[in-house]
């Protein structure tokens, strides 16, 4: 086991990363705090990973609330249906919500520990390479909107995310490829090492060797913790380069009303885009947006989107919440492992790169 901090001063809390986490009850009883708990899960991953979880517990009261699984259920019905549970148990303000389950099931949960009584106790517990990697560290909750992706949510940190690394195995091979572009991104966003590193190990992430998901899995949370210490509310500008890819994703996600992509495979086409309007712009070289293009090729992820109009994606885009001043903000690319976020670019470099990956 490995844990590392994210140094948020009174809010500070460790990301456990290890294999079989969940059946070492000493390791996680000292994490979950509070008198009551209720846990929020999905019907996928319930029937595998609920009753170790439940063997961890302290002899308190507990609860469970099952949600369908996938992206379209991250709505506010069901936020409020979780609601509904801790209302109707009378949980009090020392109750802790549980989060067992990917991105979905993490933004929703901690959504409602957010909102609670004014925000109560949050535990993650991702079991998805996607929120392992990412959505489970730096405390973003959110429920979509038709109207477009995360436009309702809050800042709320865990007291504590506890990644265990056997669960990856029993991930679909599509869950497993749509985290990856995750990590990608990371390697883009600010280590290029890392980056040519997940170009030499790609087959053996993709076959699902420990050793290599367990090292990408701790590079993406220090990179991710070492960030979201810096800018823990998006107000410098260093948590925003954490978007790479997502304003072109999202855009793509909401305009299909979350049912055609995994979350990960919109980031897949988003990264490829922003690496493309980056090259519209002279940064990066033909030989890195081919560097680039190839890797989230090999990864099995899409590189464009063949459903969606040019036009509908931008329309998505201008709602995305990095706008500022009626402006959309992008996270572009000076060279692999250099992100940057700007508004400064010309409108017809944007149209240009969605003419050639949308429609």
């Amino acid at each position: 086991m490995e844990t590392l901090k994210v140094e948020l001063g009174t809010r500070s809390y460790p990301i456990l990363i290890g294999e079989r986490l969940l059946a070492q009850p000493q390791v996680l009883r000292p994490l979950l705090p509070g008198r009551d708990f209720l846990i929020v899960s999905n019907t996928t991953v319930a029937p595998l990973y609920l009753a170790p979880l439940l063997e961890a517990l302290p002899a308190h009261r507990h609860l469970e609330v099952l949600l369908p699984d996938g992206e379209v259920h991250k709505t506010l019905a069901n936020a409020a249906r979780v609601l509904d549970v801790l209302i109707a148990n009378r949980f009090g303000r020392d109750a802790t919500v549980i989060a067992l389950g990917g991105g979905v099931v993490g933004d929703l949960a901690g959504f409602v520990a957010a909102c609670y009584q004014r925000g109560i106790a949050l535990v993650q517990v991702p079991t998805t390479l996607l929120a392992q990697v990412d959505s489970a560290v730096g405390g973003k909750t959110a429920v979509n909107h038709p109207g477009g992706k995360n436009l309702i949510g809050a800042f709320h940190q865990p007291v504590a995310v506890i990644a265990d690394t056997a669960t990856l195995a029993t991930l679909p091979p599509r869950e497993l490829r749509a985290g990856l572009a995750e990590v990608i991104k990371y390697g883009l966003l600010c280590d290029a090492a890392f980056f040519e590193w997940l170009e030499q190990h790609l087959p053996e992430l993709l076959a699902g060797k420990a050793e290599a998901l367990a090292y990408v899995v701790r590079r993406s949370c220090e990179i991710k913790a070492m960030i979201v210490g810096k800018d823990e509310r998006e107000e410098r500008g260093d948590r925003a380069l954490l978007n790479l890819g997502h304003t072109f994703g999202h855009a793509v996600e909401s305009a299909t009303g979350y049912r055609k992509w995994l979350h990960g495979e919109a980031v897949g086409a988003g990264l490829v885009m922003a690496a493309a309007m980056s090259r519209e712009l002279g940064l990066v070289s033909p030989e890195e947006l081919v560097r680039i293009h190839t890797l989230i090729e090999r990864a099995g992820l899409p590189t464009r989107d063949a459903g969606v109009a040019p036009g509908t994606a931008l329309e998505h885009m201008r709602i995305d919440k990095k706008v500022l001043a009626g402006r959309l903000r992008l996270v572009l690319l000076r060279r692999i492992g250099n992100a940057f976020l700007t508004a400064d670019y010309p409108e017809d470099a944007l149209e240009r790169t969605l003419q050639a990956y949308c429609g």
